[in-house]
């Protein structure tokens, strides 16, 4: 049996060894928990097991399969990024370019002036929430009703 690891590394990112595979690879920024059953399904590995008792080959197996999902046979609804702007391609993105790609997708709906980029830019909620009670951080600190206490009655003016 192979020796356990602590850290295992699967796309630039340190997955924790004591946890069951499925859930370690949720870690990878771009991967959820379904995507990690089906990479785990296609590359024939124990989803249960501990990622700490994996073989560097199957290491390998999983890097690949998170890095190009379609070309192991996971279907295309399973992707983050489905017929791409830039090459109307399906692909998955993952760690930093999710970020990149995302910092990007707001840059470029604030530029035509759409709907949701108007309301990034206004610092507004953009899928519709309410904004009466909520999203105060963008409002300042909640005043409520200031109650003065009684007033003091005024001395009379005559009497000294």
């Amino acid at each position: 049996m192979a020796e356990f690891k602590h850290l295992v590394r699967i796309a630039n990112t340190d997955l924790d060894g004591k946890k069951a595979v499925v859930y370690a690879l949720k870690d990878i920024r771009g991967v959820g928990v379904p995507l990690a059953n089906a990479v785990c399904q296609v590359t024939k590995i124990d989803g249960l097991s501990k990622s700490g008792n994996l073989s560097d080959s199957d290491v390998k197996k999983l890097d690949e399969a998170i890095k190009d999902p379609l070309k192991h046979g996971i279907p295309s609804w399973m992707v983050n990024r489905r017929k791409d702007l830039d090459t109307g391609i399906d692909k998955h993105v993952i760690t930093n370019d999710l970020i990149f790609n995302k910092e990007n997708d707001i840059k470029l709906m604030k530029r035509i002036k759409s709907y949701k980029g108007v309301r990034h830019s206004q610092n507004a909620p953009v899928r519709g929430q309410r904004t009466r009670s909520n999203f105060r951080a963008n409002k300042g600190k909640v005043m409520g009703v200031k109650s003065g206490g009684a007033k003091k009655a005024a001395a009379p003016e005559g009497k000294k």
